[in-house]
């Protein structure tokens, strides 16, 4: 058996993989040539793998993706060959997750307000400072300072694709006390820190019920823009749209409007349908609005876990079984 490495990998990386390998020889092809040559009595690859690639395979029976988003990996002829497909799903799980429950924890406090205050050395609660009660009754009924800070476990949140990340966002919230539903496109039960996961049909039920939409989807052809105006309009006036799944499922041109409106409270993205955003656009000087720069899944665990999945991967290949994170091709996970 031969598995064929392209672009080249860097030591000591190579070294792993090769006693993964054990007596299945690996080539880590320094250039297109080299794959193109190795290719026709491949029967293993991983890398970036093209249409030139495949059309010169002859064995292939396995392709290990490097990345856990396949909207720019798979091709048609990819697609359609018998060969098995893997990516690297379950590395961002918690990083992800914790990315998430730190935009929920900033929207119910209002810390990125706050943060804002600290810079100007502003001293006000949001709410304002004549609301506060005083120290000698305390408070008797709830005040605008109190009412502007949510409490957690008094919200509701609904993530849209209860896979790998999104189940752990579930598992995050329920623990802080949050009531947890969710929709996806295969059916699930039982899943930890949630009430109900039920189809994409009932997104518009879990729109209006959510305090927090939380959006953990991969880019498929079905979840293209999936937010659009009409989904904004669902939402309640107050909830808080986050994205950490990918930008183009959501409309950008709807979501800022829905915020310039007001049809929705405020929204925290990772991901944007253009990247890096324009510094012109309006979303950077929304005071409702959190911004990060792609950085959701940023974290030192992920380098180790990437090759331990490329690592369990091999192995099971050589043992004769199907990669522990095989995907279906057609649906792009």
């Amino acid at each position: 058996m031969k598995m064929v490495l392209y672009p080249a990998v860097e030591e000591p990386r190579l070294s792993h993989i090769q006693r993964a390998a054990g007596e299945m020889k690996v080539v880590n092809a320094a250039s297109p040539e080299e794959a193109l040559q190795e290719m026709p009595t491949a029967d293993a690859f991983f890398g970036r793998i093209s249409p030139e690639l495949l059309a010169r395979a002859g064995q292939l029976r396995w392709v290990q993706s490097p990345t856990a988003s396949l909207e720019h990996y798979v091709f048609e002829e990819l697609v359609a060959h018998p060969c098995q497909l893997s990516n690297m799903r379950g590395l961002f799980s918690d990083v992800i997750a914790d990315h998430v429950m730190g935009y929920v924890l900033c929207a119910a406090r209002n810390l990125h307000l706050y943060l804002r205050q600290q810079i100007n050395h502003h001293w006000e609660p949001i709410g304002g400072e004549a609301s506060r009660s005083g120290f000698t009754m305390g408070p008797s009924e709830v005040s605008p300072m109190d009412s502007a800070h949510r409490h957690l476990s008094d919200c509701s949140m609904g993530v849209v694709g209860v896979g790998y990340i999104g189940r752990e966002i579930g598992r995050r919230a329920a623990a802080f006390g949050m009531q947890v539903t969710g929709v996806d496109a295969e059916p699930r039960a039982n899943v930890e820190g949630f009430q109900s996961i039920g189809p994409v049909s009932e997104l518009p039920e879990l729109l209006a019920n959510s305090d927090f939409v939380v959006i953990a989807a991969p880019h498929t052809p079905e979840t293209f823009h999936l937010f659009g105006p009409e989904q904004f309009r669902q939402m309640k006036n107050s909830a808080w749209l986050i994205n950490i799944g990918r930008g183009v499922i959501v409309d950008l041109a709807a979501v800022t409007a829905a915020l310039q409106n007001g049809e929705i409270g405020g929204a925290a993205l990772d991901v944007f349908e253009q990247e890096p955003l324009p510094v012109d656009h309006p979303l950077w000087d929304m005071p409702n609005v959190i911004l990060t720069p792609h950085v959701a899944a940023a974290s030192p665990r992920i380098a180790e876990r990437h090759l331990e999945t490329l690592l369990e991967n091999i192995r099971l290949f050589v043992a004769g079984k199907p990669p522990a994170t095989l995907v279906d091709k057609r649906k792009w996970y």
